[in-house]
């Protein structure tokens, strides 16, 4: 029961500043926050003060900064059963696994060996890959996946990958659920006990598809599109939902269901999932010219940054770091030109930010806010080392 209850506020954690965030509503002119749409109380992260000289973005303080972070992942975040704060599920387990290994780490390595260890206990006769206790069935197994991959160099984990696809392609909101395509989560995922899709969920479905090899034709791929683009402030034949024309900012909104949260009963776009948004659209392979990618990438283009979460200041910041890194990697550009015409080496952008914020133990923090739970340190400095193996050529 006990446990019960705390899935119950592990979920609420992962979900609530969703809806906190938007308190009070905003105008129906999205602007670029500065101010006031933080969220309130613990939501509310601290200011990131910016050092005068930025540190430099080389490929040796790149690897000094990861290997600290791992550092203190081995010897500060790992439990002796080798789990990583297991209080909040396995999926943070399964994160700061799968960054070590994107670090460069073997899977033979005795910390990443322990966490893919703890992680294949949580192998579920349905092929899943999940604390039964909890409510993030989906979410969890995603996140394994993508994880297993990685450690899969020789074929050891090919049963457990096999089954757990067939897994998460089960949950997926379709005709097999019983959800039909006018169904506003139709095509989408959840954390996978809420009978709810979110953007969120929807892209960590994606990723692990991708990561076993999907491609972009595949059916579940191309149904998440419809759930993809009812999430993005674009008016089109693909979204007629009533939140569509409200904002036609171009950019992404974490659910397409409920009430809006502006003034004028739109939804606010805001960074992580604007990219989450356009990164599903690169994986489905959408033509550049679709309206709907041409909408995204000019959200993306006006609210370029790295120095915070666009729309949420430093809310949710390490995850959008993160997604940030994906996308721009999968537009294979080394430079990206925002709408006032100036080029950025997002690498090195990224990069540097990324090392400013690194605590003096080799973690990273956001602050005091518990808003996405990002006030953990395992979870933040996991999204920081894999964001920053990402800006690694």
């Amino acid at each position: 029961m006990i446990r019960k209850i705390l899935s119950v506020l592990v979920v609420l954690a992962l979900c609530v500043s969703v809806y906190a965030q938007d308190a009070p509503k905003q105008e129906a002119a999205s602007k670029p926050a500065t101010g006031g749409m933080g969220g309130r109380g613990s939501f509310t992260p601290t200011p990131f003060v910016r050092p005068e000289t930025m540190p430099e973005a080389t490929p040796e303080n790149i690897d000094k900064a990861i290997a600290k972070g791992v550092e203190y992942l081995k010897t500060k975040g790992q439990g002796a059963d080798g789990s990583f704060s297991k209080f909040m599920g396995i999926g943070i387990s399964a994160f700061v696994t799968g960054a070590m290994l994107d670090a460069g780490l073997s899977p033979d390595d005795p910390a990443v060996a322990k966490g893919l260890k703890y992680l294949e206990g949580f192998v579920q006769p349905d092929g899943g890959i999940y604390n039964p206790d909890m409510m993030l069935i989906t979410y969890e197994s995603c996140i394994a996946i993508d994880t297993f991959v990685k450690a899969n160099v020789d074929g050891r984990y090919n049963n457990i990958l096999k089954r757990a696809e067939t897994f998460i392609r089960s949950t997926q909101y379709n005709e097999e659920n019983g959800y039909s395509a006018d169904n506003l989560n139709y095509g989408g995922s959840g954390y996978g006990t809420m009978g709810r899709a979110d953007l969120s969920n929807t892209g960590f479905f994606l990723d692990a598809l991708k990561s076993l090899g999907a491609k972009a034709d595949d059916p579940a791929i191309q149904k998440a599109m419809v759930f993809v683009s009812r999430c993005q402030n674009c008016e089109s034949p693909h979204n007629t939902t009533k939140f569509a024309d409200k904002n036609p900012d171009g950019g992404f909104f974490y659910v397409c269901v409920g009430d809006g949260n502006m003034e004028n009963g739109g939804m606010r776009s805001y960074g992580s999932m604007s990219y989450t948004g356009l990164k599903s659209f690169i994986y489905a392979n959408m033509d550049t010219n679709d309206v709907r990618y041409k909408a995204a990438m000019d959200w993306i283009k006006k609210y370029y940054t790295v120095q915070e979460n666009p729309m949420q200041q430093q809310a949710g910041v390490y995850y959008y770091f993160n997604t940030f890194g994906k996308t721009m990697s999968l537009l294979g550009q080394d430079s990206f030109t925002d709408a006032n015409g100036k080029a950025h080496n997002w690498r090195a952008e990224l990069a540097s930010e990324i090392i400013a914020r690194q605590q003096p133990d080799g973690s990273w923090k956001n602050g005091d806010s518990n808003r996405w739970m990002e006030n953990d340190q395992n979870l933040a400095t996991a999204y920081a080392i894999k964001a920053l193996a990402m800006t690694k050529k």
